[in-house]
């Protein structure tokens, strides 16, 4: 038999099988540790873990070296420890949940948020990505689009809920994120975020529609350590409240609609 002539006594084709299947299988194993350095373990309610839920086991830790110095540790092993301000409505393991208190500030359901650092977010060139105008005073509204600052912001009750009063701005995206927001109060006046997603602007009757909240739920909304500057866990916060307030701003969002 000449010398490397494999072919004659092995199926090559087989073989290059059962080598793609190894390292396929491998590949699948990899990936599935490596979408675990966040969110898991995952709990039963019992308090335990899950061990067939969680196969293959969790990687090892993997420190990030950040654009601005920071590490970050993934996974840290430090598990959520927030209290869920819940209970089950029945005894049966997967049973829904029911706030015990106010669920828009409390993060339950739909106002869920993660707990991301508590510092702000900066651009590839260092400066803070989301500011207002009155700080990024090299940005502009273009004049073909309607200017919200003044306008009044109506919540779902068709209540007048303040005034905008300035626009805030994604320097990295070039967009708006939030509208600043005068809200009238029984000591004054306070000022919160409306995320852009969450309202409409009527340019022709001067005002921004919120089907989110009420009225009366502006005061309440997260508010901001700094008054030009809002950190990634405050800005999980603020969108929270808004999305929280799709379900349970009134009692009837709660019911089914037959």
């Amino acid at each position: 038999m000449p010398r490397g002539a494999i072919t004659s006594y092995i199926d090559v084709a087989q073989v290059v099988l059962y080598v793609f299947w190894a390292f396929f299988f491998g590949l699948i194993y990899y990936l599935r540790r490596e979408d675990k350095r966040e969110g898991y373990p995952l709990w039963a309610e019992s308090g335990q873990t899950a061990p067939i839920l969680n196969f293959p086991p969790m990687p090892p830790s993997k420190t990030f070296h950040l654009h601005d110095g920071r590490l970050a540790v993934v996974a840290n092993g430090r598990p959520d420890t927030r209290q869920i301000r819940a209970v089950p409505v029945a005894d049966w393991p997967g049973a829904p949940l029911t706030p015990t208190g106010n669920p828009m500030l409390d993060g339950v359901g739909p106002a869920a948020h993660a707990e991301r650092a508590d510092v702000v977010e900066l651009t590839y060139e260092g400066d803070i990505k989301i500011v207002p105008l009155r700080v990024a005073s090299d940005f502009f509204l273009e004049k073909r689009d309607p200017d919200p600052r003044g306008m009044q912001v109506v919540a779902a009750d068709k209540q007048v809920a303040g005034t905008v009063c300035d626009v805030w701005v994604d320097r990295a995206e070039v967009l708006i994120r939030y509208l600043e927001v005068d809200v009238p109060t029984p000591d004054g006046s306070r000022r919160v975020l409306l995320p852009t997603n969450f309202s409409r602007i009527d340019a022709r009757r001067r005002t921004v529609n919120v089907t989110s909240i009420l009225g009366k739920h502006f005061i309440d909304v997260p508010g901001t350590k700094h008054p030009d500057q809002i950190t990634r866990l405050e800005e999980e916060r603020v969108c929270a409240y808004y999305a929280g307030g799709h379900l349970y701003a009134t009692s009837q969002r709660t019911e089914s609609l037959l």
